[in-house]
């Protein structure tokens, strides 16, 4: 028997040792990994935070569609069902229409001109280098800070001054003292990871420093943009204790606002269902706005800790 006959001898009497093992490893790589208790545990425990979360506004979701003699049962779904309350609402008493369009002017002028502002601050911090910018950094968002209750006594006299009580101004200017830090603040750190060459690749091939921020930084920092839109107009939209403290009209008042006044047909009735139908309708448009943009809310959140 040569060399190359035991060779081949030994290579046959190995391939199906090989093959079974190769079969074993396919038959256990297809395998199910067993789930252990702390991979239920981990389940368990977003089931409990997702109903923590989520129980206030169901039970306002179901009293809002109760009957007002049905206000105070315990039953999980309302028997029977009634969209009396949203009637109720909508009635033109309350005035809540225009309370919702008020809120929307406010919320959204505030949104602007936060952006604006921001934009341009978070460039300057990010992207130009002079004295003394982390500490600026650290005073503008330090401002947003003091709670809103703080400021409202000196802002009424001043308002009232001036003359303007009861009017926009007087509720966006507050907002846009908390709107415009955590803007500078988000698009400060986006901006910080966007990479200096695309500018100075934008300037080489002609650009003036203007182009180059509108043409080339601007479209690369939308995700964060979009993102300080979304949060700064949820934290306007929900502003209370400045418009609260401003306006007396009901022409002016915003839904928060307007919610908080509404009255029963007595004096001692207090209006249960019909503040819990006016607080789905001013939640519901941020829910379906924060559902429709949630990938872009994220992306925006953690960019600038993936780069």
């Amino acid at each position: 028997m040569t060399i190359s006959d035991l060779r081949n001898a030994a290579a046959d009497s190995g391939a199906p040792k090989a093959g079974a093992a190769v079969e074993r490893g396919s038959l256990n790589a297809g395998q199910k990994p067993k789930r252990t208790w702390r991979s239920y545990s981990v389940y368990v425990g977003l089931a409990l935070i997702f109903a923590y979360c989520l129980a206030p506004f169901y039970w306002m979701l179901v009293s809002s569609l109760r009957r007002t003699a049905d206000i105070f049962d315990n039953t999980l779904l309302p028997a029977p069902f009634s969209l009396e309350n949203y009637a109720k609402v909508f009635d033109g008493s309350t005035m809540f229409g225009q309370a919702l369009l008020n809120s929307l002017i406010v919320a959204g002028t505030t949104t602007v001109f936060a952006l604006v502002l921001g934009v341009f601050a978070a460039y300057a911090i990010s992207r130009l280098n002079f004295r003394f910018k982390s500490l600026i950094l650290g005073v503008i968002i330090a401002t947003s800070m003091f709670p809103g209750i703080s400021v409202v006594v000196p802002l009424l006299r001043l308002f009232t001054d001036i003359g303007w009580i009861n009017t926009y101004q007087a509720m966006i200017v507050p907002n846009l003292s908390f709107a415009i830090p955590l803007a500078v603040w988000n698009l400060t750190t986006f901006m910080k990871a966007l990479p200096f060459d695309l500018e100075e690749a934008a300037m080489i091939d002609g650009c003036t420093k203007w182009q180059a921020f509108r043409k080339v930084l601007l479209p690369l920092a939308a995700p964060g943009v979009f993102t300080t839109a979304i949060l700064t107009f949820i934290h306007s939209w929900n502003e209370f204790i400045i418009a609260l403290s401003m306006i007396n009209d009901p022409k002016i008042q915003t839904a928060t606002v307007a919610i908080s006044k509404f009255t029963g047909a007595t004096e001692f009735q207090a209006p249960f269902g019909e503040q819990m139908a006016a607080g789905v309708i001013v939640t519901v448009p941020l829910v379906i706005m924060v559902l429709v943009f949630q990938r872009r809310i994220v992306e925006g959140l953690t960019a600038g800790a993936s780069k």
